[in-house]
């Protein structure tokens, strides 16, 4: 998306690209920016401590009542030469841990967000923007994930709109004047119940097929907005749809079955493997779609499969 944006001058005139510009795009990239406008918009952010630099990561590191915690680097894609280099949010389990992680970023992660976990459920406020009015807004929860203790969602469901994760995320996109589409990433604290931002997206997420599934289309609407259309505004939704990855659950049981909770991760409760195994073959037709297989055209399911098995290049196949 920034590669586009920056190169905007390149392409055709009459090419409308139904994105917010460059600096509002790297405004929302950057994560301890956002953090600082989503306190202001209302949504709670985790407890951070912001590294500046690479020379400074060797600094004494919080207490050790802080971890466990992750590491973000604070844009998901750095410049590190002539190369756009995509960064992980790392697990730490203690300072040791994280200063390995510390050492092995390249200069240009930096600063780099320290935060304490957040402990609940992934939920997140999906957005359509348009002209300063939100053409559309819908909901999902994440239910399994890959890597399982945090990632990217490969079993979710949709939910219905909360006004105490509505509200404010509207206002967060308000202070970026945002135009398109765009994730609002959180977590519901289960201690509080308040809404704690992980990460704003500002471009298509890679569930989107639950919210086409639920009755919203989002791609549908901004090509009618981008073209001048007039569209229904806050299209309602079917809650409790369920969409899945299939191929990215089986990587996720995979894991379960392979390493410990401890070395995932994982939460407390998080459930044996027994249960695990359990929880993937549970399907009840009618509620749970498959994200990529359709009869209509089952070929993208076909060449995942092929790409899974190792039999096709997997160059295309992670998210």
């Amino acid at each position: 998306m920034e590669a586009v944006l920056e190169h905007r001058v390149h392409l055709p005139r009459e090419l409308i690209l139904p994105f917010p510009d460059l600096r509002t795009y790297q405004e929302a990239s950057d994560k301890a920016h956002t953090y600082e406008l989503a306190q202001r918009a209302g949504l709670g952010v985790p407890e951070t401590r912001v590294i500046a630099s690479a020379s400074a990561w060797a600094e004494p590191m919080p207490e050790g009542s802080f971890f466990p915690a992750v590491v973000k680097p604070h844009r998901s894609v750095v410049q590190v030469g002539a190369v756009r280099t995509r960064l992980a949010v790392t697990h730490v389990h203690d300072a040791s841990a994280c200063r390995r992680v510390l050492a092995a970023l390249p200069a240009a992660a930096f600063p780099v967000l320290l935060q304490r976990r957040v402990v609940g459920p992934g939920e997140g406020l999906f957005a359509l923007r348009w002209n300063g009015r939100p053409i559309a807004l819908f909901a999902h929860r994440r239910l399994r994930e890959k890597p399982p203790a945090g990632g990217v969602s490969v079993y979710r469901e949709s939910i219905a709109l909360a006004p105490a994760l509505v509200d404010p995320g509207l206002r967060l996109l308000d202070m970026l004047d945002w135009k398109g589409v765009a994730m609002i990433e959180c977590k519901r604290e289960l201690a509080t119940g308040r809404y704690v931002l992980m990460e704003l997206n500002g471009r298509f997420w890679g569930s989107l097929q639950l919210a086409v599934d639920a009755g919203v289309d989002f791609p549908a609407l901004l090509v009618r907005c981008a073209a001048g259309e007039p569209v229904r505004e806050r299209p309602d939704y079917r809650v409790g749809v369920r969409s899945r990855w299939f191929w990215g659950d089986v990587d996720h049981l995979y894991l379960r079955l392979r390493r410990s909770p401890k070395d995932l991760h994982l939460e407390e409760g998080s459930g044996s493997r027994f249960r695990a195994i359990l929880e993937f073959l549970r399907h009840r037709p009618g509620r749970d779609r498959c994200e990529v297989w359709r009869w209509s055209d089952p070929g993208p399911f076909v060449l995942e499969t092929l790409q899974w098995f190792g039999f096709v290049s997997a160059g295309a196949r992670s998210r």
